[in-house]
């Protein structure tokens, strides 16, 4: 099979959804991995780290997405790459479809294969692909949320952990999922290894 990877285009996404180890592992398995040039450099692997894995780079996303049997993407596909699948291509990554209508008219006007990452589900009901962007995400709530206090950003200034003499904030958290339960703070164990804070 050839498996396609092209450069994430969504605003702020610099992830991408395949590492160069990975490309090593399906090309060792026998499959031809195509990564667009530069579809790594936003994770910090080049386009040398692909080659060096058996990954032929290709000069742009239309050819990775002409040439591909199976695309790779971390989101969604967005409007200008919709045209750019064809009947029967695999396309692998997270779609979240219930949040776009059109996206999924998109998709079944395209006759392909669509696979979400948040569907994947072991015979245990575990979501092995969701679950870990779930825990990125919770733990990523609270960054972002005591960034947005700053009055740099429009907040009130308060700082979440307290200075002497400042009691630190209060914050709630609404669900008990994996975002919620992520989003409360570390264990000691984990913030402190071996007690050496």
């Amino acid at each position: 099979m050839i498996v396609g990877v092209p450069k994430e285009i969504k605003t702020a996404e610099n992830r991408v959804a395949l590492v160069p180890a990975g490309a090593e592992s399906l090309a060792s398995d026998g499959h031809s991995v195509l990564v667009e040039q530069g579809a790594g450099l936003g994770s910090g692997f080049g386009d040398d780290a692909y080659r060096a894995a058996g990954a032929e780079i290709a000069p742009s996303a239309d050819a990775v997405w002409a040439k591909a049997e199976m695309i790779m993407k971390v989101k969604e596909p967005i409007e200008p790459e919709w045209s750019r699948i064809r009947k029967g291509q695999v396309v692998f990554t997270y779609f979240h479809f219930a949040a776009s209508e059109a996206l999924t008219k998109a998709i079944i006007k395209s006759g392909s294969i669509a696979i979400a990452y948040e569907t994947v589900e072991l015979p245990t009901k575990e979501l092995p692909l969701l679950t870990p962007m779930s825990e990125v995400a919770g733990r990523m709530a609270v960054q972002e949320g005591a960034k947005y206090l700053e009055k740099v950003f429009g907040g009130s200034g308060i700082l979440l952990g307290g200075v002497p003499g400042v009691l630190p904030a209060e914050v709630v958290i609404l669900g008990g999922g994996v975002v919620g339960y992520f989003a409360r703070p570390a264990p000691l164990s984990l913030r402190c290894p071996r007690r050496k804070c």
